[in-house]
């Protein structure tokens, strides 16, 4: 099968625009000094991922990396059409019986017949 978008890495960093960042969340002043968050935006789809799990800037780097590839071939599998079917008989009655149960509902909030 023909990939549109390549999902190695080479190609991955040759296409992707990489962005360091400080993460928000818990960590302390581990996270309040280093820079690092990675932001990956690839530019022919517009696609973002982050990666923030991690205090190693080359470890956030890899996971952004794999969530791309991860991502890009999501986006690029074949979508199968869905076949429509009847309902069962089980599901009309349910059906059915869920809206006379609400008409009577209504019926008896308004105003007696004299």
């Amino acid at each position: 099968m023909f990939n549109m978008y390549p999902t190695d890495r080479e190609s991955l960093e040759r296409d992707c625009d990489l962005e360091f960042f400080i993460g928000s969340g818990p960590g302390g002043q581990h996270r309040n000094k280093v820079e690092s968050g990675v932001r990956l935006t690839h530019r022919p789809t517009g696609v973002v991922v982050t990666a923030t799990e991690r205090r190693s800037q080359h470890a956030n780097r890899d996971v952004a990396f794999e969530r791309m590839a991860a991502r890009l071939e999501e986006m690029q599998r074949p979508r199968v059409p869905r076949k429509a079917t009847r309902p069962t008989r089980a599901s009309r009655e349910r059906r059915l019986g869920a809206k006379r149960v609400l008409s009577q509902r209504k019926q008896m909030r308004s105003s007696p017949q004299e």
